[in-house]
């Protein structure tokens, strides 16, 4: 509770612009679950609506706090604190009510009020914040609010000078008034003259004078108050472009590029509600001053005086700076938060958001603008960069349904956005390919256009923006390679590139970082050092020398076949990642997987080892299989034909572990149920019949006699054989490995015959099996 205890020593009503009376998340609820709210909201991760394992562990950490509100609320005092009491039980059924269904919604709602309150102990000063979690915050967050908050300072002072020259020109309007009275007075005597007038006409000429003079003085006063109020205007201006500068080109286009490596999966901690709260910021200064320049030019207008030629008039041109400003800041911020999937498969449903950061700030949600979508191809994205403008009126690469929003105002989050929920690819236009390029080298890009106006329609806006490349497919099959073409893209591509160019070649320890990021978000654990040194080795195919950064080239790592391969590096990486993601996370997170290990550096590991000592690596030879391999009391060190999806989706890689007894010690020496124990599922030793009355059999792994190393007389030898993959009729590497997996076929049907076994099995309708010689 570190930041709630430096919130408590800002002044009183610091905190008022965050929590309030009617707050559905209220103060009480902050202040006694603080340190519970900072240990488990701070976390790293992003809150993914397409992402089933966020939505689990959201829904399940709302859930746990409001039960601990409902806890908190039962041991406060009745007499002490009643009214608090029921504050924390109302807050607690509210939430539950309104985000019971919803929970990604409260867990951005309380991780906002966290970032709020950083700002808050952040604009204290520095040296609040020691001992504070640098999260969502920018290291320039500090810088940026100092600035806004001279700039706003700047800004009210300039209000009243403008409000000093206004007055000064009303009292300068008055006694041009009067003096135009006098001297049509003073006309009227001349004309008609007498002795009695003389004495008032020369009263009349003094005080004429007098106030020529002194609307001489006013008038120079007015003429200086004007100029040193457009340098004043000139120089909040050049503040306000190093501040827009900074916000948009430095910490936006951050934002941009870390949500582009989050699609690599890289860590993304979103700070776009403190993005969108200086943008707000600039939007209010750039407008306020844009008036505050157009009023001089209108009081200058009722002086009509012009300004003596040797000084220059500044504000005319600043007024077109200050709606040059805004309107750079306007097209900027129309971004879009969360990006369509970057692999796209036609007739596939899609979602995207778009929003407006300034949206709220500028009124644009009293008349919501509609936002359209089409997807173009790379030549007409760079088109479109150079011109600001398709060629052939609008030209696009495919057709998009319901592509096309409103954008709506949530006035609780102050944010002006349209989701896309429910959009599907139907025709995609493809170029001419050259020379070996294929589809899924082709990049498109989704383009988001609006327009709407501000000031009350005194200014007109064209936005638009476009997303990460995406790659189209139309098959399964081509997803890989295509993934390949995103995750370079994600990785290697440059700020201010033409669309889409990427190098050709990048420093190997530039892909190994980017293959640990991808492997760490697929699988919950990254690679090791030891695990990256082998992957480098089979991606330069041997030719790997870790004293240099050599350079690996584009068809190294998706376009060449491997040695004495029909795939490349990215396909055999990719379909690795594939199984432990799908099959193997929970061993490999524990380590209890070494995977990336060659089949000689497993032999020589092993053969020093207990009989029975065994591991699992990675195959080489076969696409997304895994083998393990074991040492017998001969010094031999057998591989069991690799397993693969197919085979985990009929028994898991720990229940087959389970099964071979002659698997004892995982390397170097753990006893195999350590690791693996928790993984294997409960036997049941009365199977539950299927709803139409047959028995569910019980499969279980076995290997041929002879491949063990050593026998165990209590363990079983059936004749009932099944590859792993029902498909293979013979191992793809018959030298490498131990033959084929036996699987046993357990009925509990009690019956001793061969025949009668046989005719058991036909009910069960097992296909594939061989069955003692005979085919089912």
């Amino acid at each position: 509770m570190a930041l709630w205890t430096k919130i408590q020593q800002l002044p009183p009503g610091s905190l008022q612009q965050i929590y309030s009376d009617r707050d559905i998340f209220p103060i009480e609820v902050r202040h006694y679950l603080a340190q519970y709210i900072e240990e488990k909201f701070w976390s790293d991760i992003e809150p993914q609506v397409d992402n089933p394992q966020h939505e689990q562990y959201i829904a399940g950490l709302v859930n746990s706090l409001i039960a601990e509100i409902e806890n908190k609320a039962a041991v406060v005092s009745d007499s002490e604190y009643f009214l608090t009491k029921l504050k924390l039980v109302e807050a607690a059924k509210q939430l539950r009510i309104r985000y019971g269904s919803s929970p990604i919604q409260l867990f951005t709602l309380i991780r906002d009020r966290l970032a709020a309150e950083m700002r808050l102990v952040q604009a204290a000063g520095s040296d609040n914040l020691a001992g504070l979690p640098n999260l969502m915050i920018s290291n320039n967050g500090a810088e940026v609010l100092q600035k806004v908050n001279i700039l706003r300072s700047r800004t009210q002072g300039t209000a009243e000078d403008l409000r000093i020259m206004e007055s000064e020109l009303e009292s300068f309007a008055l006694q041009y008034h009067e003096c135009t009275k006098i001297s049509a007075s003073l006309q009227q005597m001349i004309s008609q003259p007498n002795a009695q007038q003389q004495a008032t006409a020369a009263k009349l000429q003094k005080r004429k004078e007098i106030l020529e003079q002194n609307l001489n003085q006013k008038l120079a006063g007015l003429m200086q108050m004007r100029l040193a109020l457009g340098e004043k205007l000139k120089e909040t201006y050049q503040l306000l472009a190093q501040l827009q500068t900074q916000v948009l080109d430095e910490e936006l286009i951050k934002w941009k590029r870390d949500q582009q490596l989050s699609g690599n999966g890289a860590t993304f901690n979103s700070n776009l509600d403190t993005i969108q709260e200086w943008c707000e910021s600039l939007a209010e200064l750039i407008w306020l001053n844009r008036q505050q320049t157009k009023e001089v030019e209108r009081l200058k207008s009722r002086l009509q005086v012009d300004y003596p030629p040797v000084v220059a008039d500044v504000l005319p041109q600043l007024v077109q700076e200050f709606t040059q400003l805004l309107s750079t800041l306007v097209t900027s911020t129309f971004i879009i938060e969360k990006q369509p999937p970057q692999v796209m498969k036609t007739n596939t449903r899609f979602t995207a958001t778009v929003r407006l950061l300034v949206g709220g700030k500028l009124n644009v949600h009293m008349t919501p603008p509609q936002v359209k979508v089409t997807i173009i191809s790379e030549s007409q994205a760079n088109m479109l960069l150079k011109s600001d403008k398709l060629g052939k009126s609008g030209e696009t690469s495919g057709e998009i349904l319901n592509n096309s929003g409103t954008m709506e105002y949530q006035q609780n989050t102050r944010q002006l956005s349209v989701s896309f929920r429910n959009m599907q690819l139907k025709k995609i236009k493809r170029a001419e390919k050259k020379g070996t390029e294929s589809v899924m080298d082709e990049k498109f890009s989704l383009l988001f256009q609006s327009q709407f106006s501000v000031g009350g329609g005194e200014l007109m806006f064209q936005v638009w923006t476009l997303s990460l490349p995406v790659v189209v497919i139309v098959h399964g099959n081509q997803e890989p390679h295509a993934w390949a073409t995103v995750t370079w893209d994600n990785a290697f591509s440059e700020p201010g590139r033409v669309p889409f160019a990427v190098p050709d070649k990048v420093p190997w320890n530039k892909v190994a970082e980017t293959l640990s990021l991808k492997f760490r978000a697929a699988t919950g654990r990254g690679l090791t050092e030891d695990n990256l040194r082998f992957l480098a080795e089979k991606a330069f195919r041997g030719n790997y020398n870790e004293n240099t950064n050599s350079m690996l080239t584009w068809a190294q790592f998706c376009k060449e076949p491997l040695s004495d391969r029909n795939f490349t590096f990215w396909e055999w990486f990719y379909a690795i990642m594939k199984l432990t993601r799908e099959h193997l996370r929970g061993p490999w997170v524990d380590g209890a997987i070494m995977g990336f290990v060659r089949k000689r550096q497993a032999e020589e590991l092993l053969s020093s080892c207990l009989c029975g000592t065994f591991l699992l690596r990675f195959s080489d030879s076969e696409l997304g299989g895994i083998t393990i391999a074991w040492g017998s009391d001969t010094g031999e060190v057998f591989s069991l034909q690799p397993f693969t999806s197919k085979d985990f989706a009929i028994r898991s890689l720990a229940d087959r572990i389970s099964d071979l007894n002659h698997l004892l010690y995982l390397y170097p020496d753990i006893q195999k149920d350590l690791p693996f124990g928790k993984y294997y599922t409960p036997y049941q030793d009365n199977p539950p019949s299927t709803n139409n009355g047959y028995v569910r059999p019980q499969l279980v792994t076995q290997i041929p006699p002879g491949f063990t190393g050593h026998s165990y007389p209590n363990t079983p030898q059936h004749t009932l054989m099944q590859s792993p993959d029902p498909s293979r009729d013979t191992p793809s590497v018959a030298s490498s490995y131990a033959g084929s997996v036996a699987t046993t076929v357990n009925t509990h049907l009690g019956s001793n015959s061969n025949m009668d076994y046989l005719d058991q099995l036909e009910d069960l309708n097992l296909d594939n099996f061989d069955i003692m010689g005979y085919k089912s």
